[in-house]
């Protein structure tokens, strides 16, 4: 099933653990400690990432002097999809491993549409 953007998908995280490892961070055999130390690095990152894209669009619905900042939304998109390679690294997950986990978790939140998802199913997702 590789298609251009699943090579795509492989160099990304390539070119992110190159990153990583020039920065001294090296994911591959990380204990446990280390593992949750990341975890919680990464998500901080997303999280600030998240923010500075939420601060690329006018959400002050009381302050009138904000603009639409579509390139810097764009370079915030960018800044978390490393973050996110980078947690999925510290996790053990190659991009195949995203690859396939999505193509799962997309079924099951198609199935959750065609039923209404009118009741959460907590077990629906463990085979992923």
């Amino acid at each position: 099933m590789a298609t251009e953007s699943h090579d795509q998908l492989r160099e990304l995280f390539r070119m992110q653990q190159a990153l990583n490892a020039r920065i001294g961070v090296v994911t591959e055999g990380m204990s446990e400690a280390d593992q949750t130390k990341w975890v919680l690095n990464y998500s901080r990152a997303l999280s600030q990432e998240l923010a500075e894209l939420t601060d690329s669009v006018p959400w002050k619905w009381w302050a009138k002097y904000q603009k639409f900042d579509l390139q810097n939304a764009r370079v915030e998109v960018v800044d978390m999809l490393h973050f996110l390679i980078s947690l999925a690294q510290v996790l053990g997950m190659s991009a195949d491993d995203v690859f396939a986990a999505y193509l799962k978790k997309n079924q099951v939140n198609l199935q959750r549409q065609d039923s209404g998802y009118t009741l959460k199913d907590a077990d629906d997702s463990r085979h992923i």
